[in-house]
């Protein structure tokens, strides 16, 4: 036990009785206010106006938890929001007494579906360049996801399988067995692909497009590869080869490498990009 890191953090940071700030919010919200930073430069650069950007970010928001929240409830836990629909876009729980718990089930599959719909509303509404704006997104989503994940991993939540690795954490709050630090991994993962983004979106060959392709392809590569440590979510799972985030990944990947293709083959690397 004592090879292990023992992990043993409080997910709430301050607790008022009818209302608890936790580390997952906080974390959630961080990734969005560094991923507004990001894409305000990019705005500058393009001499888009900056003021649209508080409108964008609503935008975002919403359908990042519209799209997360419904995908969780419908294919992680549907027994039970089938009984309770009203549950799945209110923060509240009516049974067996009322209760304020936040969305407490978020699917990262349905946030970037949702992220997809808001983006296009807004291009369209605001007179955007549409795959530019798609584009700059996608550039700062491997962000937000590291700091979902380091919001998962404060909750003791999305833990790993049983393993005997030395880095293995001992998750106190779940069973004291040291487990894959499944979260870390993900949120290096992403880190590491947005420095590849960065990298990427620096070369005058890239173009409108690349962006959002290699960031389909690299987080849900990345992401069905790490499911085979996590531990099943739901119970259902145990009777599946594979489970139902990698079965939701890959429809994802399929597009990514589909896009990056054609792109490729449309013109040559030498071709710049249409707008910075």
């Amino acid at each position: 036990m004592l090879d292990y890191i023992v992990w043993d953090p409080s997910g709430t940071i301050v607790d008022l009785g009818f209302y608890q700030l936790r580390w997952y919010s906080v974390l959630f919200g961080f990734g969005f206010v560094l991923g507004y930073q990001f894409v305000k430069g990019r705005f500058k650069k393009a001499s888009y106006d900056v003021a649209l950007l508080d409108s964008l970010a609503v935008y975002l928001v919403i359908g990042t938890i519209i799209g997360a929240r419904f995908v969780h409830c419908v294919f992680y836990d549907w027994d039970y929001f089938s009984h309770h629909l009203l549950e799945i876009f209110l923060p509240f729980r009516f049974s067996p007494e009322f209760e304020f718990t936040g969305f407490l089930g978020l699917a990262s599959h349905g946030g970037g579906l949702g992220v997809l719909v808001a983006v296009l509303i807004f291009a369209k509404r605001h007179k955007v360049n549409t795959v530019w704006l798609i584009d700059t997104i996608a550039f700062v989503i491997p962000l937000a996801g590291a700091s979902i994940r380091l919001g998962n991993l404060m909750n003791s939540e999305i833990v790993g399988r049983l393993t005997d690795v030395p880095w293995a954490f001992v998750f106190t709050h779940v069973d004291g067995m040291p487990r894959h630090p499944a979260q870390l991994y993900e949120a290096l993962s992403y880190l590491a692909i947005f420095g590849f983004l960065y990298w990427l979106k620096s070369q005058k060959f890239h173009r409108d497009g690349l962006l959002v392709s290699f960031m389909l392809l690299l987080v849900f590569t990345a992401r069905f590869l790490i499911e085979f440590v996590k531990a099943n979510q739901v119970n259902f799972e145990n009777q599946m080869v594979l489970n139902m985030g990698q079965w939701l990944s890959i429809p994802f990947i399929l597009i990514g490498g589909l896009l990056i293709f054609l792109l490729l083959r449309k013109s040559p690397m030498n071709s710049p990009t249409t707008v910075d």
